[in-house]
């Protein structure tokens, strides 16, 4: 069974943002130049290990990320064994590739879909 593994809550004004999340909720927010003129937002909920997982059962972390027309609302992430073999499943069962497989050194690759109502979800495949 695949699990909610992140979050990710689209921005206008990623400052203002930051100290809304950093200043209601105490979340540990922090920048990441992803290469080519992004940056991520790290949303940090709970502490986590050495291996970058939450160190507490059932809590998940997440990021703030610049909104765009194919992610405009927030963003659930399912943790896979291969984002390749869900997305041929997802297409078979009536959804659809939004952002192919994308890597990121070192950590593993994301991908956004659209399930069968039309809802954009991601996938997070962590590296070997």
């Amino acid at each position: 069974m695949d699990k909610v593994v992140h979050f990710e809550i689209p921005v206008d004004d990623r400052a203002r943002a930051k100290e809304f999340y950093a200043s209601i909720f105490d979340w540990d927010v922090q920048d990441s130049d992803m290469g080519g003129g992004i940056v991520y937002t790290t949303a940090g909920t709970v502490a986590v290990d050495e291996k970058m997982q939450p160190k507490e059962t059932g809590a998940i972390n997440g990021g703030l990320m610049d909104r765009t027309s194919d992610t405009p609302v927030p963003v659930i992430t399912i943790g896979v064994d291969s984002i390749d073999e869900s997305l041929k499943k997802i297409e078979a069962g009536g959804g659809s590739t939004i952002t192919p497989r994308t890597p990121i050194p070192g950590m593993g690759a994301f991908a956004y879909f659209k399930d069968s109502e039309g809802n954009v979800m991601g996938m997070w495949e962590t590296a070997m």
